[in-house]
């Protein structure tokens, strides 16, 4: 190439940044940080940058879309530096930056894995249920359509998040119980309106809410009955058997109770989860769960 060709020996950020392939901004950016030094101002107060400048910004470019951070690429430069001349290998002062790089990508890369099976999951089912475990989706994917209600997943969702995998899947028998029996499914949502009238304006000693919460136990029971008769159960063993295996503690679909959520317990997380029944309708829960521990 004829030197002819250079029309100059110095360039400003703009030229520069389009060169590169970057913007002025980021150039002014890795200034700050001391990847690269300030060059000299022209008469203009511009900044002049020559042919070494944008070898430079050219490394640091390559090196950070090869997803090296900023700081790891001024670390690299300054030990590059440093060995100049010393005999040693620059490689040997960045080779913890690359594996540390390495590892991260991989994490990334399970974990876009992870975010490409749920996404998969999502337009199987067709619905907000696939953004739930595996573990859950599997047990009500052969429900009849339309028979799980938004309601539904809501408790599943909450409960998955509390207990995990397994707490969920395993209340997952209850609403295959509701969808699969339409008689049980209205007395459940008589019983739940009844429990709704129990708002701010009931007293809680008024009868009616001993009355729903001894309806809410015989209800409970006759629940239980049915999803033990229907072989539910006999799937709920089988399902922890074969989770115990698939998922085994410390993974991501770890299914053991009680994780630790945010910092907190499972039993805390209950604690702290806000609701808005009333005094009432607490009381009747109470009584309901009484019932249920003297039998």
């Amino acid at each position: 190439m004829p030197m002819s060709f250079f029309v100059s020996r110095e360039a400003r950020i703009g030229d520069v940044a389009a060169l590169v392939g970057t913007t002025p901004r980021a150039i002014r950016h890795y200034h700050d940080m001391g990847l690269i030094d300030e060059p000299r101002r022209g008469g203009d107060g511009r900044r002049r940058y020559g042919f070494q400048d944008v070898v430079r910004l050219l490394w640091i470019r390559k090196m950070a879309d090869a997803g090296i951070a900023l700081d790891d690429i001024r670390d690299a430069f300054t030990t590059t530096e440093a060995v100049v001349g010393t005999g040693k290998s620059e490689g040997d002062g960045i080779e913890a930056t690359l594996a540390r790089l390495e590892e991260t990508l991989a994490a990334q890369e399970a974990e876009l894995a992870r975010q490409r099976a749920r996404v998969q999951r999502m337009r199987a089912e067709g619905s907000r249920m696939g953004l739930l475990s595996e573990a859950v989706t599997g047990r009500l994917k052969n429900l009849p359509e339309g028979s799980l209600r938004q309601a539904d997943l809501d408790a599943l969702l909450v409960t998955e998040r509390i207990f995990g995998p397994l707490g969920a899947a395993v209340q997952a028998s209850r609403f295959i119980a509701l969808a699969t029996h339409p008689e049980i499914r209205a007395e459940s949502d008589r019983l739940d309106t009844a429990e709704e009238a129990l708002d701010d304006t009931v007293a809680v000693d008024d009868p009616r809410v001993a009355e729903t919460a001894a309806q809410r136990h015989a209800f409970e029971e006759i629940l239980m009955t049915v999803i033990e008769e229907s072989g539910v159960a006999e799937e709920e063993a089988a399902l922890l058997d074969a989770l115990d295996i698939a998922h085994p503690e410390g993974t991501e679909d770890a299914l053991e109770p009680g994780a630790k959520h945010g910092g907190m317990s499972a039993f805390e997380a209950v604690t702290k989860l806000p609701h808005d029944f009333s005094p009432a309708r607490v009381r009747c829960a109470e009584l309901a769960q009484e019932l249920a521990a003297r039998d």
